[in-house]
């Protein structure tokens, strides 16, 4: 019964999405408000919709009803509610479901935020995002139904991968979906003022706070996905090149580049085609890196989600290209750019670098991404390409985008003069030359780690630097106390303080980045119950072997003890998993974090009797940087596009507090 309804909800909220559209681009055309009216209308019934199927299938995993073959693929009786919960992105059918629904949600926001506001272009950005999400009906609809029957019905399910059975599922995956879905929106935008011809910045201005949101979830959804992959995938690391990494790194370049560019836009009336043209490859961007990781074209640690409809996604992306590329073509001559770059020593000159930059590591990680296949389809033999490849490339231009982020923001706009310069930059050049000096006596020899700490401290001194000089001025200027002049600094500049703080917590993330990938150190040793191995400062003892049966699997686990000296500083415990319907078992990992330094244990082997195991210890220092920073970026964003007058609000309540 579930099943059926599910299937027949999608049909009709497929047929509500078309219309939505067609009403929408027939009402515009045809000045009829009650075509229009009716659209609209249409938009919060699809939503309703898509909603009730969402919501069929989650109680269909909740309740274990196998006879939906999605439910026995991803769930079992065992498996604990969350995880349940989890089952409806833990798999092709189910994670499209959960993108049509944001995507429903996303465009019945817009229509209630912005049609009054904006009558002219909404019927047109209301078609685009309806069209979208009408492709997503379509392809579960015909080609990846998650409401799919199963007979016989077996007794139980085989359950979520194993991989996905940790709590941090419950987030990543919705913060990548929500800024995947959420660079739609300036698309549409962008879109609809091509179709309209209103090429002025008023798109740029009405979507400003969307794309800043939309990179903010997928910034936190690649965070994220690092501190899964460091703590679930039992190998010490969270980043490595992966296909499905760089499907989403992908988009996150370009739009960061977009992000950049828009202020040169703004200012400048310069660049109206390459700011169509870098959202347009955004949203591209996203649907290539679902085409790639649901096709199962190539192999990934992460793919959980293969099947049939790679040439479907590959036939819509080009469908938008060819549509966006040609709007942009036929408006070609409305959209020059009406200013002028006035000196290469200016702001304008370093941001349209860093966008140069920014595509650079783009191309090099989409050309290794798909050389394989190019390789395959030429030769006949799929040749991997590996991290020695993508650092070689994208660790220079990433030195050379960290000094961009130092120079840009604290630049003048049209010509620095060299007092500009010097007062700058100064400083911040001095401070980073002696932080390297200091740390060549000290005795680091590496010349990439010097580079690397050389642009870190020089990023970071010119934001301190920054927010130092302001804040003093305001306070001599208007009397108020250092912290309010400060709070005060950042209620007047949102946009650029807001910016400057995202900026602080990538250099901090950097830092992270940096040490533990040169000075982290391993140590493996079989040891005997009572036995101990060394590592650092630390003393490792292995104690005992256990096993337990767990809902869905059984666990073995080592029991360790940690010593700094003669002092226990920790007990830690990692193990194997392993569940029936699967060859191999699955790391438990277990670590000491610290924001110094994190021990990071890992049991590769062990005898059935428990008279020994193989123990993995990793010391990687300051990887707590890493996710620091992720957080110092949040709170970045939020300053930049918390409305004016909560931050006012704030403001005053902090102003009313006694000293």
């Amino acid at each position: 019964m579930t099943a059926t309804l599910g299937h027949f909800v999608l049909f009709l909220a497929l047929g509500m999405s078309l219309y939505a559209a067609g009403a929408a681009i027939y009402g515009a055309r045809a000045g009829r408000d009650d075509w229009l009216a009716s659209s609209r209308n249409a938009v919060l019934v699809n939503l309703c919709l898509v909603t009730l199927a969402m919501f069929l299938l989650e109680y269909a995993l909740i309740a274990s009803d196998f006879s939906i073959r999605y439910v026995a693929n991803n769930s079992t009786r065992g498996s604990l509610t969350r995880y349940k919960i989890a089952g409806l992105w833990g798999s092709l059918e189910g994670s499209i479901l959960l993108w049509a629904w944001l995507q429903s949600l996303f465009a019945a926001l817009v229509v209630a935020r912005y049609n009054d506001r904006h009558p002219a272009v909404m019927p047109y950005v209301q078609a685009v995002l309806q069209g979208i999400c009408a492709f997503f009906l379509l392809v579960m609809t015909f080609a990846a139904n998650p409401f799919a029957p199963l007979f016989p019905v077996p007794p139980d399910g085989r359950g979520l991968n194993p991989l996905l059975e940790v709590t941090d599922m419950l987030v990543h995956p919705l913060l990548l979906y929500l800024g995947y879905v959420g660079f739609s929106v300036p698309y549409a935008f962008a879109t609809a003022a091509l179709i309209t011809g209103r090429l002025s910045e008023e798109w740029l201005k009405i979507t400003r706070r969307w794309t800043i949101v939309a990179w903010l979830f997928l910034t936190g959804g690649i965070f994220y996905g690092g501190w899964w992959s460091y703590r679930t995938l039992g190998w010490g690391g969270y980043w490595a090149w992966d296909p499905v990494e760089n499907a989403s790194f992908m988009p996150w370049l370009t739009g960061t580049a977009f992000i950049h560019s828009v202020m040169i836009q703004e200012r400048k009336r310069m660049l109206k085609v390459w700011n169509l043209v870098l959202i347009t490859l955004t949203f591209s961007l996203v649907i290539f890196g679902t085409f790639l990781t649901r096709s199962g074209i190539l192999g990934s640690v992460h793919a959980f989600a293969e099947g049939p409809v790679g040439v479907v996604f590959l036939g819509f992306l080009a469908l938008v290209l060819l549509f966006s590329l040609g709007l942009i073509a036929y408006r070609a001559d409305r959209l020059k750019g009406h200013g002028e770059l006035d000196s290469v020593v200016s702001r304008e000159s370093v941001f349209l670098l860093n966008n140069v930059v920014l595509i650079g590591i783009c191309f090099t990680v989409f050309l290794g991404t798909i050389f394989p296949l190019l390789t395959e389809a030429i030769r006949g033999d799929k040749i991997s390409v590996g991290m020695p490849y993508f650092n070689r490339v994208s660790v220079p231009l990433g030195m050379v985008l960290l000094l961009l982020m130092g120079i840009g923001p604290l630049i003048s706009w049209g010509r620095a003069s060299l007092n500009n310069l010097r007062r700058n930059f100064l400083k911040p050049l001095g401070a980073a030359a002696a932080t390297a000096a200091l740390l060549w006596i000290l005795g680091v020899r590496l010349a990439e780690a010097l580079l690397a700490f050389f642009c870190c401290v020089f990023v970071m001194a010119t934001i301190v630097l920054e927010f130092w000089s302001a804040t003093r001025a305001r306070a001599a200027g208007t009397g108020e106390g250092f912290l309010q002049a400060f709070g005060a600094l950042l209620l007047r500049s949102r946009r650029r303080y807001g910016g400057l703080i995202v900026h602080l917590g990538v250099v901090i993330a950097i830092i992270g980045i940096a040490v533990s990938s040169v000075y982290k150190a391993e140590h493996e040793v079989t040891l005997k119950p009572g036995e101990r191995m060394e590592i650092g400062p630390y003393t490792v003892q292995f104690n005992d072997l256990q096993a337990g049966e767990r809902p869905t699997h059984i666990l073995v686990w080592a029991n360790l003890t940690v010593l700094k000296g003669n002092t226990p500083v920790a007990r830690l415990h990692p193990g194997q998993r392993f569940y029936p319907n699967q060859q191999s078992p699955f790391a438990s990992v277990d670590a000491r974090y610290r924001w110094d330094e994190d021990l990071y244990t890992i049991l590769s082997a062990f005898e059935r009797d428990g008279s020994s195991a193989t123990i993995k210890v990793m010391m990687n220092p300051m990887m707590a940087w890493i996710w620091i920073g992720g957080g110092v970026i949040l709170l970045g964003v939020l300053v930049a596009v918390l409305p004016e007058r909560r931050l006012a609000m704030l403001t005053a309540r902090a102003k009313a507090q006694p000293a």
